[in-house]
């Protein structure tokens, strides 16, 4: 049984908005960061944000910060991410990790999701 699973995706024309859901099957106490991470064709994956648990820090790529919302449910552990003003070069696989810190290295992450994809297109 995936840990995480995200949902939400879709295509969707440049300038609009998307948000994606990460749903955690169960709670995992060794869990203090959640992120997101994106993999387009021919690209290494990268972090787009993380939310750091205990104090609700939250990080950003330079590439999305002002236009995209990294947010937690306390209340079930799920996780999401507010997409605003979409551009083309947004298109790609999204992931949801969590792991015991923020780290860039998506191998480290102990859990982590199977990806939805994101197209931005007219």
């Amino acid at each position: 049984q995936d840990h995480l699973v995200e949902s939400g995706g879709g295509s969707v024309q440049p300038g609009g908005s998307l948000r994606i859901s990460c749903a955690a099957s169960k709670y995992s106490p060794d869990t203090n960061c959640m992120a997101w991470f994106r993999q387009a064709p021919g690209k290494a994956r990268e972090r787009v944000a993380s939310i750091y648990i205990p104090n609700y820090q939250t990080t950003y790529a330079a590439s999305v910060k002002g236009r995209f919302t990294i947010s937690r449910e306390n209340a079930n552990d799920d996780m999401y991410l507010q997409m605003n003003s979409l551009k083309p070069e947004d298109t790609a696989m999204y992931y949801c990790a969590a792991a015991g810190g923020c780290y860039l290295d998506w191998s480290v992450y102990k859990y982590r999701g199977q990806g939805i994809q994101v197209t931005i297109s007219p």
